[in-house]
């Protein structure tokens, strides 16, 4: 037997321990990034405000034309909420009703079924905090309309130019081994 030192991962979900606080938490972040690639949606453009709160799905979306029905015969609904089933139940209990709520259109997923499911916005300035010429990035994923993740942050390091500004939050978490590395 070899011991490789304190465990880092398991069944995919990082191990992030907080020694100081006595904490032990698990993230699925990498997979996270994985499954909004996997559904085209990791280079999604921001919009001004996110969708309703007060959406409220009906059977009554499902296709009716054969052209709506074509079109959701090549969408992967089924397989969108079950990743996002995946990431409820493994780490993210608060995900439980939306996902409740678009399963229930699993037989006959119309397009309003497959519009509501994760949205994510995300903003950054360019060096903005003036004291420190640090920029803020920020972040807020929605599904079905309501709230499910969001982070609002100081990037680590100083940048010099809005290329480096937008992926120097995720190098400095990398550093901290805050994120998965991909692979």
């Amino acid at each position: 037997m070899k011991d490789l030192g304190a465990a880092r991962k398991i069944l995919g979900m990082e191990i992030i321990r907080d020694r100081e606080r006595r904490k032990l938490f698990l993230s699925q972040r990498s997979y996270i990034k994985k499954v909004l690639a996997r559904f085209g949606m990791s280079s999604s453009k921001p919009i001004d405000t996110p969708s309703a709160a007060n959406i409220h799905l009906t059977a009554m979306f499902a296709p009716q034309s054969e052209e709506e029905k074509e079109y959701m015969s090549r969408v992967p609904y089924a397989s969108a909420v079950g990743s996002l089933m995946y990431a409820m139940v493994c780490t993210r209990p608060d995900l439980a009703h939306a996902v409740s709520v678009v399963s229930r259109f699993m037989g006959q997923p119309g397009k309003e079924h497959w519009q509501c499911l994760v949205t994510g916005y995300s903003d950054s300035d360019y060096a903005g905090d003036v004291d420190t010429r640090r920029s803020m990035t920020s972040y807020v994923f929605t599904l079905g309309g309501s709230v499910v993740s969001w982070k609002a942050t100081l990037q680590p390091t100083v940048t010099l130019s809005t290329t480096e500004g937008v992926h120097g939050l995720d190098r400095g978490c990398k550093r901290r081994g805050l994120v998965e590395r991909a692979g």
